[in-house]
């Protein structure tokens, strides 16, 4: 099955956990808040039509990210 992930910016906490956790996916930029990126770059816009879709190799630590995130601001979706 294949996933999706995307941050909502509005409840981003840039506390960066995300990053150390999964930083092949995560990135935190200069305005202090977290994205998600890919082969292809960081997704800018945030939010929902940012997404990426999430590495098999990656899924673990892309859910566990989300599990520790304070601001509860990613979202793992079905592909």
């Amino acid at each position: 099955m294949a996933y999706n992930v995307w941050i909502d910016q509005d409840l981003c906490t840039g506390d960066g956990i995300c990053v150390e956790i999964a930083a092949d996916v995560f990135v935190l930029l200069d305005d202090g808040l977290a994205y998600v990126k890919d082969s292809g770059g960081v997704k800018n816009p945030g939010g929902p039509t940012g997404l990426v879709g999430v590495p098999d190799n990656q899924l673990d630590g892309v859910v566990e990210a989300a599990e520790e995130c304070p601001g509860e601001c990613i979202f793992i979706e079905v592909a």
